[in-house]
Order: structure tokens, then C-alpha cells, then sequence
């Protein structure tokens, strides 16, 4: 099989005649997806994609050539190879609405210049078509990780902000409490409509400017699901702090466009509409603590103060539905940081060390999709590699079920080679445990590792959690299953 830069090269004289003269890297987008721009020597130039996650890429794939074919915005697919994970798309340039905020942000002083409100306005007005017509001609069945933004997906987003940061920005909490609330914003979101494709991540990042005219990028995570989510995601993100006064008029401007096209009622459309940017925003919070807080990368927790802001102004507007837990911890975090009292990001970054001491993050993975990032600021710790165990993904009773179930779990402590593989990780963690805390370090990373990351590291990952909360009350351990939101496979490749 050919090595995917080379396979792109051939892919790139497939369709202009002739290989690249240069071929230069783009930056990173904190995905495991790698992108390159190719350059002809005719002035041509392409941008070549390499995705480790097939299932991911087919969804990219199979959405681009259906919105494409309906007219919508979005890069043509020049040509592609799924056995070798590389496609070839057409280049929109490097202008992003966020790089285009920025700049002018630099010229005009301003927080959010008139300019760029006429842009962001452009792109939602876009927005209601590309979810409507999407909705009509894509193909739901190859959607990745799920094929509608539904309860489990909702529920995942929730418990990712109460791990990632609520436990770590050591926000008080009543967990029981917590949950109930999570149940009823779940209800609220199950009202709504979900006949439409939804992008899924419609952020200033993943929105194209060229010749004036808005085009998205990266909607592999699109599916099915509620209109209200794409709109709260763009005017709600913490990276780009819209004024409440324009985010008013930029949803007017939605609106207006959307009820041409769509029959709302527009009182029930905007409470829904709170639900799910108070969801957003509690997803985005979640990822701000992982990376800024654990990872102890500060520039993700520059978002806070403008996400604690937009909490507040939630509030103000008044919550669509009674969720007092959540209301609490809210006004905990808005104390914290919005209104003049934000921490700066060094401040926030430094934190959990005065109050968490030992952070422990255990996560299972696949090797399917590569190592785990190293984190923390001691740069990791163990990888262990559960791959020559007994694999229950191999028997069909056990395919769709993880090693969260207690049927996994009675058959894999059913092998011998499981208790000896578990006292041979517990001593090595123990004594890694005991010297960092004998040095006040603050943050360990161990990762069990299998070939689906379903099964056998999961097992491990949760056994190894129960037992350092139990022997270390005083660490903070936080759990993590990397590849759960592919379980179960509809199409598993069960190897050993």
C-alpha cells in the first residue's frame, strides 16, 4: 500500500496532468487528521487531507459529494483513496471568519467590528440551507459517531463538562443533583425537531472566506439533529466572544431566513434554542478544562471568561427550563470568571495544582487510531498494551458490548492472564503514584491501550480508576474512554 503523501502526489497528477512542484504543511487543527497544500506548476494547488479514522473519512467523503451535488458550499473532492485514508480537495484559501475577526480586531481596537458582524450574518444566513437541503440529501447511515445528535450523544457532552471541568476548575457540586438536571435539559433537547443534518462543530475556525463568500469545511461529525445547535455553537463560542447585543441581531437575521424556507413557531424555537447553547457551551467548557486544565495548554483557557460570560447572559435571559443544580454552579462559575473578575490564563492554569494536587488521567484507546497525546506537564506516563490478552470483541455475544458490562467483565476475569497483567500494572502505578506525590507533582497520564478500545482497556481503565480513588482519596482521578463514541461498530473488523 503506498505511504499517503506519496499516494496524494499520484492523486495530484491524476487531476492536474502533472506531480506537485511543493508541497508544504498546513497547520495542525488538533484533530489526528493531517493536512498538506500541493502546488503545480501550472499555478495549480490543491489541499491534500491524511485521516487515520476511515469511518470519519467515509462520513467526510460521502457528505461533501451530496452537499456539493445540492448546490451548498462546500470544497469539492478532487479524488480520494479510503484504503490509503488521503483525499484530494479543492483550496479555499487561508481565511478563516476567526482569522478574519482577528484582523479586524487588530485594525479597528474594536471587540466586534461592524464588518465582521455583516460576515458572521452572511454565514448564518447560509446556515439554514445547508441544513435543510443537507438533511434531504445526505446519507445519515455513514454519520460518525452517530447517526443523530440523540440522548447518548447530549449525555456524553454533559458528563465531558462535569469531568473535564467542573471537577477540575474544582467547581462544588451535588452529583445527584447534577444528574437530575442533565435529564431534564435531555428532555428539553428531545423536543425539537431533528429532521435536519447539523454540522456539529459550525465555529469560526470551520468557515471559509473566499471572494467575499462564506463556504464550511470539516462537518464530519455531522448527523441528524435539532436546527438551534449549529446556530448556538457559532454565536455562543468562547473563542470569538460575540456581544450579546450582535449575537441578538445575528439570531434575528437566522431567523428571518430560516422562515422563509422552514415554518417555526418562533417563541418555542428560541427556548429550545436556550437549551441547546447552554448543551454547547457546557461541551465547550468541557474541552477548555481538558486541554487548559489537565494538558496545561493556556491558550484554551483563554475561552473561559467569554463562555462564563455567555452563562451569564443565559441567565439573564432566564433558563427555558427549572435546573437549580446546574443554575448554582453556573453563578459559581460566572462569579469566578466573567464581570471584570476573570482569572487571567496563567492564574487559571495554575489553580488545580494549589487545590487538586495529583491529577490522575486514565483513558483506553485503540491502536487503530494511534497513541493517546501525551499529557500533563510531566509529559505522560504509561502506555499499557492490553493486545495480547484475551480479546472478547472476537466472540459475537460480546461485540456490542464494552468492558463496562458486567458480562465482559466475568469473562475476562475468567483468564488467568488478566489477574497477573493487572498485579503487574497496579505495582507499577502505586510506585509512580507514591514518588509524585512524595514530589508534589500534579498530573500523571496512564492509558491502556487494545485493538478496538472497546473491551479489554476499557476494563483496565475503569479496575485501575476504582482502586486509585479508593488507595489515594486525596488525587484527583479523572476517567476517560477515547474511542466510546464508536461503540458499538456497526461494521467491526474484530482482530486479535
Amino acid at each position: 500500500m503506498a505511504e499517503p503523501r506519496q499516494r496524494l502526489v499520484e492523486l495530484f497528477s491524476d487531476r492536474f496532468g502533472a506531480p506537485p512542484r511543493e508541497i508544504r504543511d498546513l497547520p495542525a487543527d488538533g484533530s489526528a487528521r493531517t493536512y498538506v497544500r500541493l502546488f503545480g506548476t501550472g499555478g495549480d494547488t490543491a489541499i491534500g487531507a491524511v485521516g487515520p479514522d476511515r469511518s470519519e473519512n467515509r462520513a467526510f467523503l460521502s457528505f461533501s459529494h451530496a452537499l456539493r451535488a445540492a448546490g451548498l458550499n462546500v470544497p469539492e473532492i478532487y479524488l480520494s483513496d479510503p484504503e490509503v485514508g488521503v483525499w484530494l480537495a479543492e483550496d479555499l484559501g487561508d481565511t478563516t471568519l476567526f482569522t478574519a475577526l482577528e484582523d479586524a480586531r487588530a485594525r479597528t481596537g474594536e471587540r466586534f467590528p461592524s464588518e465582521i458582524e455583516s460576515t458572521f450574518r452572511q454565514a448564518l444566513e447560509a446556515l439554514p440551507r445547508f441544513q435543510i437541503q443537507g438533511g434531504k440529501v445526505v446519507d445519515f447511515s455513514v454519520a460518525y459517531p452517530r447517526a443523530r445528535f440523540d440522548e447518548q450523544s447530549i449525555l456524553w457532552d454533559l458528563n465531558y463538562f462535569k469531568y473535564h471541568f467542573l471537577k477540575l476548575a474544582k467547581i462544588p457540586f451535588d452529583e445527584a443533583r447534577l444528574e437530575e438536571d442533565f435529564r431534564t435539559l435531555v428532555q428539553l433537547a428531545g423536543e425539537a425537531d431533528d429532521a435536519h443534518f447539523i454540522h456539529r462543530d459550525f465555529q469560526s475556525r470551520n468557515i471559509m472566506l473566499r471572494d467575499g463568500t462564506c463556504w464550511f469545511i470539516d462537518y464530519q461529525g455531522g448527523r441528524r439533529g435539532a436546527l438551534q445547535y449549529d446556530v448556538a455553537s457559532l454565536l455562543f463560542s468562547g473563542s470569538t466572544g460575540v456581544p450579546a447585543a450582535a449575537r441578538g441581531r445575528l439570531l434575528d437575521a437566522y431567523l428571518g431566513t430560516l422562515e422563509a424556507q422552514h415554518p417555526i413557531d418562533p417563541e418555542a424555537w428560541r427556548r429550545l434554542y436556550r437549551g441547546f447553547a447552554l448543551i454547547r457551551l457546557m461541551q465547550a467548557m468541557g474541552a477548555y478544562g481538558y486541554r487548559g486544565f489537565f494538558e496545561r495548554r493556556p491558550g484554551f483557557l483563554r475561552g473561559i471568561p467569554n463562555a462564563a460570560g455567555n452563562l451569564a447572559d443565559l441567565m439573564t435571559e432566564g433558563l427555558p427550563v427549572p435546573l437549580p443544580e446546574l443554575e448554582a454552579v453556573f453563578e459559581r462559575i460566572v462569579d469566578r470568571w466573567s464581570s471584570g473578575r476573570a482569572e487571567s490564563p496563567e492564574t487559571a492554569a495554575e489553580q488545580p495544582d494549589a487545590t487538586a494536587g495529583l491529577v490522575i488521567q486514565l483513558c483506553s484507546f485503540s491502536y487503530r487510531r494511534g497513541y493517546p497525546m501525551e499529557v500533563g506537564e510531566h509529559g505522560g506516563g504509561f502506555v499499557f498494551d492490553c493486545r495480547a490478552l484475551p480479546n472478547p470483541g472476537r466472540q459475537a455475544a460480546y461485540r456490542t458490548l464494552s468492558g463496562l458490562d458486567a458480562s465482559v467483565v466475568e469473562h475476562l476475569e475468567g483468564h488467568g492472564e488478566i489477574h497477573g497483567f493487572w498485579e503487574h500494572t497496579r505495582g507499577l502505578v502505586e510506585a509512580q503514584v507514591d514518588n509524585y506525590l512524595s514530589r508534589k507533582f500534579n498530573s500523571l497520564a496512564i492509558a491502556f491501550g487494545c485493538t478496538g478500545g472497546q473491551h479489554r482497556s476499557v476494563y483496565f481503565v475503569e479496575r485501575m480508576a476504582r482502586h486509585l480513588q479508593a488507595r489515594y482519596p486525596q488525587t484527583t482521578v479523572v476517567v476517560s474512554h477515547r474511542e466510546r463514541a464508536s461503540w458499538p461498530r456497526e461494521e467491526p473488523n474484530w482482530t486479535p
